[in-house]
């Protein structure tokens, strides 16, 4: 396996001409291996190579809470949120066009093949949207928000049972388009990278129905509430930077 500037030399192959370049390490590191796949009718290939890092200086900045929700990717204690593709929900019209197409091609025949094509294409563009927002989100939390800024030392997030979230009809199809559990693997690795650490609170901790300024906690909340409102100290906040304090104040 040798791999170059715009090409990559592979057994049995040869030398296949790259589309996508600079994402390959060319020096510096030891090539291992290399796997070809193939989705939506393009080919892939991913490279694994060995490289010597140093060890990341350990992070100094403020605990980081985050509260992951539906309609806001994720809400930040230090302000930041982080909006909701919605990749699935805003090509769901196309998508079941697509798959009633498909359904009404005769077996077998070829322009049940081209609508198979289409409909695969429609849904590894509804993930690549997906996973790509997923990857900028979880990169720009570790990072540094301005240049005089410190990395979070702590990332406290919510440990939530999506298993049993996703039982719940009326959202089952909101909470699987989120990705939260791409979201903690993808945050978890890039913590580690950065120097900080990633800590998960208990599900059952009340962090959304905790006031972030008195510490009182409300008996009932209801999902539709979007705003907080403390029934003790007439604190009055966003229901999911409510959250994310809670969360900061546990690290």
């Amino acid at each position: 396996i040798h791999v170059f500037d715009n090409a990559i030399q592979l057994p049995k192959i040869g030398r296949v001409k790259l589309k996508e370049q600079g994402y390959i390490p060319t020096w510096g590191v030891k090539v291992l291996s290399a796997t070809v796949s193939e989705q939506a009718g393009r080919w892939f290939v991913s490279v694994c190579v060995e490289e010597n890092r140093t060890e990341p200086e350990q992070a100094t900045g403020t605990p980081l809470g985050i509260d992951l929700g539906i309609k806001t990717l994720a809400t930040c204690s230090d302000g930041r949120t982080f909006a909701n593709p919605k990749a699935l929900r805003s090509r769901l019209k196309a998508l079941k066009r697509a798959s009633r197409k498909h359904s009404r091609k005769q077996k077998g025949s070829n322009n049940r093949k081209k609508a198979q094509r289409k409909l695969a294409r429609l849904h590894a563009r509804i993930g690549t949207i997906r996973r790509d927002a997923l990857q900028k989100v979880t990169s720009q939390i570790v990072a540094k928000t301005k240049p005089y800024d410190e990395r979070p030392s702590v990332i406290v997030l919510e440990d939530l049972h999506i298993q049993g979230m996703l039982k719940n009809r009326k959202l089952s199809q909101a909470i699987s388009d989120v990705g939260m559990s791409e979201f903690k693997r993808q945050l978890t690795y890039k913590a580690m990278w950065a120097g900080s650490h990633v800590k998960e609170v208990s599900r059952w901790e009340p962090s959304s129905k905790t006031c972030s300024a008195c510490r009182a906690v409300r008996e009932t909340l209801d999902l539709s509430e979007r705003v907080f409102v403390c029934h003790d100290c007439g604190n009055v906040i966003d229901r999911d930077l409510n959250a994310a304090y809670n969360l900061a104040a546990l690290a």
